[in-house]
């Protein structure tokens, strides 16, 4: 038989806990304590949320196990949320001097910087000591050799050095050279070049180089203009020898621009060059005295002297409309044979060309006079008259036998050029003389 456990503690009669009251509240007995006498309660025996009921959770209350165990409550991630801590962001000032620093351009500026770098990141514990501190010792040391270069003067040695190669086009085109521009072009602007022997194909070859004067930069038109007066000028003197220029070469030239012109250039650099996009010059078409033997070159340095008067005669392509101005020219032209004839006897030429050059000197003093009298027409038919005979006598098949003789190019100019006893130049009387 079962034996029936003790009764728990009785209550007295009539007094019945309330519903859902918890063991210990007021009105029941039993081993619960009584509510502390001392904190008020307003809301009754049974206030809301005081004790859990079967229905309601307790509220989280300050105790040994709301903390985790790791030293962080777990949280819901949401969006933006990192689990890991961020790292310090890097002083941008410690970049910025570890940059100049290592460039070693204004090496004050990288070592303010990173000393300034230095400050912030103790103050807001960023990162990039190491970078503060490598652009201070590299800034300092590109301060000690910049100063060391003031005080031995090689900074002034370096900047002439910078202002003499970005003066002339920024690169060095020197008489005589040759080169191939880029793109095959001699039109545009060029920032370089590339050098070849002239022996071989090339685009150009140069043949004079002449400063543009003045301080302040006159203009592309103006220096334009400069550069075709001074290079066509100096063409004869680099290629003597008119008759081997081929027909399809012309003059063309490098001038300063408004950006150069302000790094000092003030240079134009005159070549000779193919008229044909597609074309190529091969061989050098230098004739002077440091090509020439002594006879080519009295010859051709005597004809010189004739083409130059050749080429001034006057704008006005009728006599009639300018007698008087014909007349002058015709008289630069006596004069111009005058000395051409004194040049040729003076030079003492080999004897297998001598008889040649004897006999062109005789159609010289033939032609002179036929000038001399032209230069002193009464009207526009005399002057004719004896144009024409003294033109005749200097044409350039005259000359073809003496050019052979001397080893020079015996086919006179297509389109005919103005110039004496050989012809050469440009413009003129438009004769091949």
């Amino acid at each position: 038989m079962a034996i029936p456990p003790p009764p728990g503690p009785q209550q007295p009669e009539g007094q019945h806990p309330p519903q859902g009251a918890p063991p210990g509240a007021p009105g029941t007995s039993g081993p619960y304590p009584p509510p502390n006498p001392q904190v008020p309660n307003p809301q009754g025996p049974y206030q809301q949320g005081s004790y859990p009921g079967p229905y309601q959770q307790a509220p989280y209350q300050q105790g040994p196990y709301q903390q985790s165990p790791y030293g962080t409550p777990y949280q819901t991630w949401g969006q933006g949320y990192s689990p890991y801590n961020r790292p310090a962001p890097v002083n941008g000032l410690a970049i910025a001097a570890l940059v100049l620093g290592v460039l070693c351009f204004l090496p004050g500026v990288g070592l303010v910087l990173g000393i300034v770098a230095l400050v912030q990141i103790g103050k807001r514990g960023e990162r990039g000591k190491g970078m503060a501190i490598g652009g201070i010792v590299m800034s300092s040391i590109g301060a000690l050799l910049v100063g060391l270069m003031f005080a031995t003067g090689g900074a002034d040695d370096f900047w002439k050095g910078f202002s003499e190669g970005a003066a002339g086009n920024t690169f060095s085109l020197s008489k005589g050279e040759c080169f191939d521009a880029p793109g095959d072009s001699l039109e545009g602007l060029a920032y370089d070049v590339d050098t070849v022997p002239c022996a071989g194909k090339h685009d150009a070859e140069v043949f004079a180089s002449v400063t543009v004067a003045g301080d302040s930069f006159p203009g592309d038109s103006a220096v334009t203009d400069q550069a075709d007066d001074k290079c066509y000028a100096l063409m004869d003197a680099y290629a003597m020898d008119a008759w081997a220029v081929p027909d399809d070469v012309d003059v063309y030239y490098f001038t300063p621009t408004a950006q150069s012109w302000r790094i000092g250039d003030r240079e134009i650099t005159c070549m000779f060059g193919n008229t044909d996009e597609q074309g190529t010059l091969t061989g050098s078409l230098r004739k002077d005295v440091t090509t020439l033997d002594g006879d080519q070159f009295a010859y051709l340095d005597a004809a010189r002297l004739l083409n130059t008067a050749m080429d001034s005669a006057p704008d006005e392509e009728y006599v009639e409309d300018d007698l008087p101005g014909h007349k002058k020219w015709a008289r630069r032209v006596s004069d111009a044979i005058t000395e051409q004839t004194g040049q040729l006897r003076r030079h003492t030429f080999d004897p297998a060309v001598s008889g040649q050059v004897e006999a062109l000197l005789k159609n010289l003093d033939r032609s002179r006079k036929e000038w001399e009298k032209a230069a002193e027409a009464r009207d526009a038919d005399a002057f004719y008259a004896h144009y024409e005979k003294g033109a005749k006598l200097i044409d350039g098949s005259t000359t073809v036998t003496t050019r052979e003789a001397l080893g020079l190019a015996t086919t006179p100019p297509a389109g005919g050029g103005s110039g004496g006893a050989d012809g050469g130049g440009e413009g003129g009387s438009g004769m091949e003389v």
